[in-house]
């Protein structure tokens, strides 16, 4: 599997500056054994064992982390498939976002009687 340059470039930046930010994790961004090709593919690994096919982008960037401070981690195996980066829309303070029209249906349930059973006040042969 070839990951897109998109994908690529997004994780390495995020790794990078995490790592320039947080001195804790970087010693275990520079190891020798973590490269990112494997995490990459440990992301695809994680990803495919899930069964879903959309992702937040900091729970990617949080499967990235894991894969460089995780030690038990080893070489991952290559997955075959197609990643997609979408960017979100840029915000506009002048439009209002569209809502979805929301419909309620009430439906009018009539009320449950109650079938009310006369008091035995005789005694039965049972009763004895």
């Amino acid at each position: 599997m070839k990951a897109s340059e998109n994908f690529k470039n997004a994780i390495e930046n995020y790794l990078s500056t995490l790592a320039q930010g947080d001195t804790a994790f970087a010693p275990h961004y520079a190891k020798a054994s973590k490269n990112l090709e494997s995490c990459l593919h440990y992301i695809f690994g994680e990803v495919k064992k899930t069964g879903l096919c959309a992702f937040d982008n900091q729970e990617i960037f949080d499967m990235a982390v894991k894969y460089y401070t995780d030690d038990s981690i080893g070489t991952p195996a290559p997955v075959a498939c197609k990643v997609v980066v979408q960017t979100p829309a840029p915000s506009d303070l002048f439009t209002q976002p569209e809502i979805p029209a929301m419909t309620v249906k009430t439906e009018t349930v009539p009320p449950v009687k109650k079938e009310v059973k006369p008091v035995q006040t005789e005694l039965t042969l049972f009763d004895l």
